[in-house]
């Protein structure tokens, strides 16, 4: 079952090697990250599954200790998911694919919080994968007696100024304000609302994941909080928390 979920930007320019002079620009996202975290943390999960955004079609799964990298991005760093013990470095640790870049930014989060609360596993998910496949894919993840908590990476539209990647498009604005307002309220329905013909124009690649934690938070009775909203750079970033209600 589902106890919590944080939902985080994927930009590599979270990462301060990778922003490099830039990097106070996203300082109060990276905080609202660190926040988010703390929630999951405070959930006491008994495992983290980490969705985010990957190229290809379907779904990826990325085992705890798999390998992330920013070489992509110009800085010879990388990344290693969840905590791998000593005992187990070289057995299986980093085997496998390489973690999409959301996933490695969201592993950079997770060693930045030096997170040890639970095992982590990752999931990559195609940017234009069905929405209705994406909720499946929720329920899949939150069935079962085991306290699960989501960490959900994704952007909203990257077409909010004439500088942005998309450039400028005059839906951005309210697609953005939905995305928030779904985000804010915990509100199932609305995600999984959101249509990929627009996400797809739009380029908001957090579409997908975010139907995905809808349909793990399906009748888990979750309240939302919105802890972020910017439109640095042209593009929509939110970090949210679902958490239960008082008295749950």
């Amino acid at each position: 079952m589902l106890v919590c979920a944080a939902v985080c930007p994927g930009p590599p320019l979270l990462v301060p090697a990778v922003a490099a002079g830039a990097a106070p620009e996203l300082d109060a996202a990276r905080a609202a990250c660190a926040r988010a975290l703390e929630a999951l943390a405070a959930a006491r999960p008994d495992r983290l599954v980490v969705v985010g955004p990957a190229a290809g079609a379907g779904l990826g799964v990325h085992p705890e200790g798999a390998v992330g990298s920013f070489r992509g991005f110009g800085v010879d760093a990388g990344t290693v998911l969840g905590a791998v013990r000593e005992d187990e470095a070289g057995a299986g640790a980093g085997a496998g694919r390489e973690l999409p870049a959301s996933l490695a930014v969201a592993s950079w989060l997770l060693e930045h919080a030096a997170w040890s609360a639970a095992p982590v596993s990752g999931l990559g998910v195609a940017e234009g994968l069905d929405p209705a496949e994406c909720a499946r894919t929720g329920r899949r993840i939150a069935a079962g007696n085991d306290r699960v908590a989501l960490l959900v990476m994704g952007d909203g539209s990257a077409c909010r100024t004439v500088k942005a990647p998309g450039y400028l498009d005059d839906r951005a604005a309210g697609f953005d304000a939905e995305a928030a307002r779904a985000l804010a309220a915990a509100d199932v329905p609305a995600l999984l609302a959101l249509g990929t013909e627009p996400a797809r124009a739009l380029k908001a690649a957090g579409r997908a994941p975010w139907q995905v934690l809808a349909g793990a938070a399906g009748g888990a009775g979750l309240r939302g909080e919105l802890l972020y909203e910017d439109a640095p750079y042209g593009v929509a970033y939110f970090v949210a928390v679902w958490s239960p209600g008082p008295g749950a």
